[in-house]
């Protein structure tokens, strides 16, 4: 029997497996299309999956074929320069294409003895007390422990979980692609940036090698968005809307995307879960959709490796829907403010000039932004400590830095007062003494996707959380 059997190979699933590896699960990764995606959906990574890829020592390879960018204006194109003391070292946009960020997940997958099946599309499970069993579509049966839905927003394991999916279906349609124009470099930028003064959703933007990244209002909705829309249709939509084609030709890929706004009910079903877009879909604006299967992905990893281990305490495998249900609603919410806040009417003009001034104090900046690139999420834990449910920046300490110390995935107690113990649990969390000065309280035990399920000095108080976290030993 295989332990866990994650549908789709994009980037949630195949976090998510890189993360089950690190535990030594039986992973096989099932991803429909038979070769890697060429469109480029998303762009860049947000602060929050900066800070896991550093944990999991992978940042570097990220790093290396990304460019920096400042966050000031990513809500909504609001807002000035960056907004000082964000808490995060990772204060910039990371821009780098999804095929490449699906790549460098794919190869430390593999590294990581991930076996990735491609051309196998899920078409039917079936699930009891003891497990999964999974139909793909060239007629293979497969069991496993566990299934893990990571196949987009149209998936299929949610479909056939019966899973309502609740929301607002697309109201606009956006045709997006990659092309070459003729039009001279500062024809276009000046007419794009005279357009965008009221069409937020419009754009070309040079790629550095001959083609321009195409984003255009859409005439209609359209019923099945898997058909790609024609080069004739960009060349309408553009003069309808710039007055101009640009002369556009040869195309890469040409797509489409809508902007419907939906939350799977849950994201448990017995031994299968829902991540990513099968658990969530939202306009991309704020960039935050890729982020956010890749949190998921952190967040679920290591509790299902715990299950699978025989060591998951009771309500671990709750505390998945229980802590990301809401961080995805709120992602839901923060998608729909911003669309308002483009929109060409008055209403919403006028609102998004009033926030435009509160943006000018600090404080309002931030609060947003660290919302956005979701280093401000705090889970509740039912405790009234300050630290307790958020992340941990990357602190320096003595020997080095915090996020050293997670690369392998465990749990972790870092303590300044040396009088603590993990006994019970030293075969899953480590124990570290440090006197770090910043560190903002005696001790802390972070979970092993960073956030901090206790905080203090009492030896009692701390073996409670061990316990609810990682099991009694």
């Amino acid at each position: 029997m295989i332990d866990v059997i994650v549908a789709g190979g994009g980037p949630t699933g195949l976090m998510l497996a890189s993360e089950l590896r690190l535990h030594g699960v039986h992973v096989v990764v099932l991803e429909r299309d038979d070769e890697p995606t060429t469109v480029v959906r998303a762009l860049g990574l947000h602060a929050r999956s900066i800070e896991i890829l550093d944990q999991r020592g992978l940042l570097e390879r990220f790093l290396a074929l990304g460019k920096k960018s400042p966050l000031g204006g990513y809500f909504a194109g609001l807002g000035g320069p960056t907004p000082p003391r964000l808490d995060t070292a990772h204060g910039y946009v990371l821009g780098i294409p999804q095929p490449t960020v699906d790549r460098l997940l794919a190869e430390r997958a593999v590294e990581l003895d991930a076996e990735i099946r491609r051309g196998c599309a899920v078409v039917g499970l079936r699930q009891d007390d003891d497990g999964v069993e999974v139909e793909t579509a060239g007629g293979d049966r497969l069991r496993a422990r566990y299934l893990v839905g990571c196949d987009g927003g149209r998936s299929t394991v949610r479909r056939l979980l019966g899973v309502g999916f609740p929301g607002e279906p697309s109201a606009h349609d956006t045709l997006l692609g990659e092309m070459q124009v003729t039009a001279p470099a500062e024809t276009v930028a000046g007419v794009v940036a005279e357009i965008r003064q009221a069409q937020k959703g419009f754009g070309l933007g040079p790629m550095g090698d001959g083609h321009y990244r195409v984003v255009v209002p859409a005439a209609e909705v359209v019923e099945d968005r898997s058909v790609p829309p024609t080069l004739d249709e960009f060349r309408e939509r553009l003069r309808a809307v710039a007055g101009t084609d640009f002369g556009v030709h040869s195309p890469r890929w040409l797509s489409r995307f809508g902007d419907a706004t939906r939350q799977a009910e849950r994201y448990r079903t017995g031994r299968v879960f829902l991540a990513g877009d099968a658990a969530h879909v939202h306009p991309p604006i704020g960039g935050q959709g890729l982020n956010l299967g890749i949190q998921d992905a952190v967040n679920l990893g290591w509790k299902l490796a715990a299950a699978v281990a025989g060591w998951a305490p009771d309500g671990l495998l709750d505390s998945y829907h229980a802590e990301r249900h809401p961080v995805g609603a709120d992602v839901l919410t923060t998608t729909r403010a911003q669309m308002e806040l483009i929109a060409t009417e008055p209403g919403p003009q006028a609102v998004r000039r009033l926030l435009a001034e509160l943006m000018e104090f600090d404080d309002v900046h931030r609060y947003l932004i660290e919302k956005l690139v979701a280093v401000g999420i705090r889970y509740d834990f039912g405790s009234d400590d300050a630290l307790v449910g958020r992340r941990l920046r990357d602190v320096p300490l003595a020997g080095g830095r915090l996020y050293e110390l997670l690369h392998d995935g465990r749990g972790l107690l870092l303590d300044r007062t040396g009088r603590l113990s993990v006994e019970g649990c030293a075969d899953r969390v480590d124990h570290v003494v440090d006197g770090s000065t910043e560190l903002e309280a005696p001790a802390v035990l972070l979970r092993p996707d960073g956030h901090v399920a206790w905080a203090g000095a009492d030896q009692a108080g701390l073996l409670d959380q061990l316990h609810r976290w990682f099991g009694a030993g």
